[in-house]
């Protein structure tokens, strides 16, 4: 059984994040992305809080210097601000369903980025996992005119590049993040090794308290307190922007890290990124969204693109 722990908690996690995805839709429809992203980032840091509090004494990060800081505060941005500003965006206009496909572009971009930043050099078998996940895209979003015999983007533009820029986000975000955990593990004094296990949680407590602080930021030039505050009342809203807290930044990103500690790292990445596939039920049955055979062959094709960066052949 424990030989097996991290695969399955690596496949309860893509349905927790499955879970995220659709409460996070709703939500999103019914208090807009803004007061979605501030009531998210207020219970995430409640939760890493008293996370923090319980199992290293202290309710926030310690020992952070300013490397580290700065690399993560761009994680924050790039992963909490512009990722799930946009991503939550993407909901309105094309689905959860759709949008989650964008996301398996994280992978390659953080190859990308990995081979700018941190010299990883591109594999042939990454080059092709970046083609194939791409085509899956393509596959799910372009529909051929019958009359014309045109192929064309069935779905809104403005949905799909919200939700393209929130997966190029996310890349960089887990690029940004690995970097500033790399500088925050080497500053822990030998005496507290016994963090290093906490370091995950300690960097989701800085990169979200950036994204609230961002969030809040647009609130104040746009002069959106009032719909915050009005959206307070919508007791649906807040209770699925909770679900959305609890199943995406709390209990998933905890649940994903256990998977990549009993599992191989590649198997796990692989599994983790399962959501666009079982999303497709549920949607159909909640959202009542037509699902055609391709939609489905192209949600398997990106998933087969992203396991290629992570399962060597």
């Amino acid at each position: 059984m424990i030989a097996l722990l991290g695969e399955i908690v690596a496949v309860g996690t893509s349905m927790i994040w499955t879970v995220s995805a659709l409460s996070a839709e709703v939500s999103s429809k019914r208090i807009g992305p803004l007061s979605l992203n501030v009531f998210t980032m207020v219970f995430a840091i409640l939760f890493l809080s008293i996370t923090l509090w319980i199992f290293t004494g202290a309710p926030f990060p310690l020992y952070l210097d300013s490397k580290a800081i700065l690399w993560l505060l761009g994680s924050g941005i790039m992963g909490f601000l512009i990722c799930n500003y946009c991503l939550y965006s993407s909901y309105i206009y094309i689905s959860s369903r759709f949008s989650q496909l964008f996301i398996t572009l994280s992978a390659p971009t953080a190859a990308i980025l990995g081979w700018i930043i941190l010299d990883e050099h591109l594999t042939l078998q990454e080059c092709m996992g970046i083609l194939i996940t791409l085509s899956g895209i393509a596959m799910s979003i372009l529909s051929n005119d019958g009359s014309s015999h045109k192929i064309k983007i069935k779905l809104p533009i403005k949905g799909v590049v919200f939700a393209l820029i929130a997966g190029i986000s996310q890349g960089a975000a887990l690029v940004f993040g690995k970097v500033g955990m790399l500088h925050y593990q080497t500053n822990i004094p030998q005496h507290m090794q016994h963090l290093d296990s906490f370091i995950p949680i300690s960097s989701s407590f800085l990169r979200v308290s950036i994204g609230l602080g961002g969030f809040l930021l647009i609130a104040l030039f746009q002069k959106r307190f009032t719909v915050i505050k009005k959206s307070i009342h919508d007791k649906k809203g807040v209770l699925t922007a909770l679900l959305t807290t609890i199943t995406g930044p709390f209990l998933g990103a905890t649940c994903a890290l256990i998977a990549m500690r009993y599992s191989k790292a590649g198997i796990a990445a692989t599994l983790l990124e399962l959501t666009p596939v079982f999303i497709i039920l549920p949607s159909h049955l909640l959202f009542k969204q037509k699902v055609r055979w391709i939609e489905i062959l192209g949600a398997v094709i990106c998933v087969l693109g992203v396991s290629l960066f992570f399962i060597k052949l």
